[in-house]
């Protein structure tokens, strides 16, 4: 398949806000391109390479040869050239990388050369999000909703999904299953501002202490054990307390969805910091195991020796996870429908530091993926998960930093919405880091400030949402202050413009 067909659709998917025609154009061209190049189509589509690191940025694609007159690439073309480029290394990479890059764009036309500059900086933000492409790949292959869905959520990415459906139908998608040593999406909860209203929605209900940790899938086939982030990293070297810890189990092939945290000598929790650290470091892993231990709490199993237990109830889940997994590895739990009960054990989980509770009703299935009304989380203050934006240089003894963050929520349509500016709650450490993050993820930049690729996620607290015309959503944050980075979350996992509006008619009058 030509690359200049898909960048003519990605272009008519754009210029619509009509989610049918969004879908319409994406199933087309899925049809166009066939199991064979489904993969590479669904993913340019979606804004990704299949690549998910390339080294390529913003300073390697500034000053390209000028492009062809004629299309001639192919997708297959382009993914070979990214796959080329990414498992390079070395002496030398960087300047093959480059040579690498100017033949591709010497081959472009000036609307492919546009296109794959966005993809690239991850700036292809054209409505085509998850739902969208979803029901793109149905109406392509000709096939349910409900059976691409479940199998994405299964399998975690949808490009090889779109593969499936177009070579095998409904069969092959039905035949995908949970596969052991291959994250599934997890399960995601809701907000809700009491306990008492949580309790009400989800009664009667478990609750459980909410961890402020790094929220992790755990696989174990035989002697093999993989432990994954929820965005699918394998971080399986870098825990090794946690492997050993699994692999004492008396079980043969295992699937848990839990929490690693630090913990100190009195079993409060370290700075989530320190945690994030441990479970990124990649270097001198026995020191750092020293000195900042990790632990794990699961709350939930998905697969136990040959059974598959997504679709059983959350009750039946946890008999099962009791049955082979001690005390000390799971999350503090209570069984009640009285509010005052849960009040307490909400002020329990408060008192020993950690975030708050998340109340979960017995009767629900593992819903991989979805954030559903099965699973209610309860905090004692407003948070929010907001992407980065753009972010301003500072002044004063901030002066070379880069300080005050544009932060942003998800629009529903693939892009984001500002919800305005804060530097407050930056620590040095924090500023330094960040400001190194910023200059990596650079796209442009005018005299004041630096627009960024919008990837990082970072945690906000804010003491309400009000009115405001200045935003293009209608609301502003109060009083917004950084919290923390989340290194674990991706910004698809960030909140919506839904969510902050329902803040705001919840507690701003």
């Amino acid at each position: 398949m030509l690359l200049a067909h898909l960048v003519a659709v990605s272009d008519a998917v754009a210029a619509t806000p009509a989610r049918s025609i969004k879908i319409g154009l994406i199933a087309g061209c899925l049809r166009v391109a066939g199991a064979t190049d489904s993969e590479i189509a669904a993913a340019y589509l979606a804004g990704d390479l299949l690549q998910r690191r390339t080294g390529v940025g913003w300073a390697t694609l500034r000053d390209v040869p000028d492009p062809a007159a004629n299309p001639t690439l192919t997708l297959a073309n382009v993914d070979e050239t990214f796959a080329r480029i990414a498992t390079d290394s070395g002496a030398g990479s960087q300047g093959r990388r480059t040579t690498q890059v100017d033949a591709l764009f010497a081959s472009a036309t000036a609307a492919e050369q546009a296109f794959l500059r966005a993809l690239v900086a991850g700036e292809i933000r054209q409505g085509a999000q998850d739902g969208v492409m979803v029901e793109a790949i149905a109406k392509a292959a000709e096939v349910t909703v409900a059976d691409v869905r479940r199998a994405f959520m299964l399998r975690g990415e949808l490009p090889p999904i779109a593969v499936v459906a177009l070579g095998e139908g409904t069969d092959g998608l039905r035949a995908i299953g949970l596969d052991v040593g291959r994250p599934v999406r997890p399960m995601l909860a809701q907000s809700a501002p009491s306990v008492a209203e949580a309790v009400s929605q989800v009664a009667p209900a478990a609750l459980e202490w909410k961890l402020d940790g790094i929220r992790v899938q755990v696989h174990r086939a035989d002697d093999e054990i993989h432990v994954f982030t929820r965005t699918g990293d394998d971080i399986t070297a870098r825990v090794p307390e946690i492997v050993e810890a699994v692999r004492a189990l008396d079980v043969r092939r295992v699937v848990l969805d839990g929490e690693v945290i630090a913990l100190d000598e009195k079993g409060r929790p370290r700075p989530f910091q320190q945690t994030a650290a441990r479970t990124s470091s990649r270097l001198d892993i026995e020191t750092l195991r020293s000195s900042i231990p990790l632990a794990v709490f699961v709350f939930d199993v998905l697969h136990l020796d040959g059974r598959d237990l997504m679709t059983a109830p959350a009750s039946e889940r946890q008999v099962v996870l009791e049955s082979f997994l001690p005390e000390s590895l799971r999350v503090p739990r209570l069984v009640t429908s009285d509010v005052g009960e849960a009040a307490s054990f909400f002020d329990e989980a408060l008192a020993h530091g950690h975030e708050g509770v998340v109340v979960k009703s017995l009767d629900a299935p593992y819903e991989a993926g979805r954030r559903g009304a099965s699973w209610v989380k309860v905090k004692p203050r407003h948070t929010l998960d907001l992407v980065v934006l753009a972010v301003e240089w500072g002044h004063g003894r901030r002066r070379g930093m880069l300080s005050n963050l544009h932060l942003g929520a998800r629009d529903g349509a693939g892009g984001f919405v500002m919800l305005g500016k804060t530097f407050k709650g930056l620590t040095d450490e924090l500023l330094t880091w960040q400001t190194k993050e910023f200059l990596r993820l650079e796209t442009r930049r005018d005299e004041y400030t630096v627009y960024v690729r919008p990837e990082l996620v970072v945690e906000i607290a804010f003491d309400g949402v009000q009115k405001s015309p200045r935003y293009p959503g209608g609301v502003a944050l109060r009083f917004a202050r950084v919290l923390r980075y989340r290194p674990d979350k991706r910004a698809a996992d960030a909140d919506d413009i839904d969510a902050v509006r329902s803040i705001h008619v919840g507690t701003v009058s």
